[in-house]
């Protein structure tokens, strides 16, 4: 088990992770908006889920075997890129669909929740992301006892960051649905879809463009 000292300093790093503006801030906001707290909160799940994933390919050392081969780490890069891209695309599309009713909001009982769509959407943007990879990879590792068993206190820390971020995420999720629950014109909803897609798109080219 990593001592008191370690995992006071991690949670104090992992907060301020957690906090911190980014890609999986903006697809709970933009699931929100889209469909309610609900899919908000599942998306939120999918994406802390992810962090499982990652802290299993670190305690058994894929990830240093990801980053240290180039082609490896270049194909999880546009992985991660194109699937930014396509949710980027995605926002666009609607935001050019007019709805049948443009000023009035869409209740909620009328449309059904696609909540595998919503974890599915939260699942692959974490693990698809390299910097959540490198994270895991050069960060973890830090707050791991050597002499302990390094599988289960890797994953201890995934559940403290998986806690803090959903947590975190739903409470954003619970104030963009509240902000939603006014009425919101099409035309304004349309807006925030579109310049949600224009940031997706301008990430994932960042992204790809980023050297390995």
């Amino acid at each position: 088990m990593p001592s008191i000292e370690l995992l006071g300093a991690y949670l104090v790093a992992i907060f301020l992770l957690t906090i911190t503006p980014g890609v999986d801030t903006l697809l709970v906001v933009r699931n929100t908006a889209r469909s309610g707290l609900r899919a908000g909160s599942v998306t939120s799940l999918g994406i802390c889920s992810g962090l499982f994933v990652h802290a299993t390919l670190s305690a058994v050392g894929i990830s240093v075997i990801l980053v240290q081969t180039a082609w490896a780490f270049t194909l999880l890069k546009w992985a991660g890129a194109c699937y930014l891209i396509w949710l980027g695309v995605s926002s666009l599309r609607q935001a050019w669909r007019k709805p049948a009713i443009d000023s009035t909001p869409v209740a909620s009982a009328t449309v059904p929740p696609r909540f595998r769509r919503d974890f599915r959407e939260g699942l692959l943007s974490n693990v698809f992301n390299p910097k959540t990879a490198l994270f895991y990879m050069a960060f973890l590792p830090q707050f791991v006892d050597p002499a302990g068993n390094v599988f289960l206190q890797s994953l201890m820390l995934a559940a403290i960051h998986f806690l803090l971020a959903m947590v975190w995420q739903c409470a954003v999720a619970a104030l963009v649905a509240r902000s939603n629950r006014l009425a919101t014109p099409g035309w304004l909803r349309r807006t925030m879809n579109g310049l949600t897609g224009c940031v997706f798109v301008g990430i994932g080219a960042k992204v790809a463009m980023t050297q390995a």
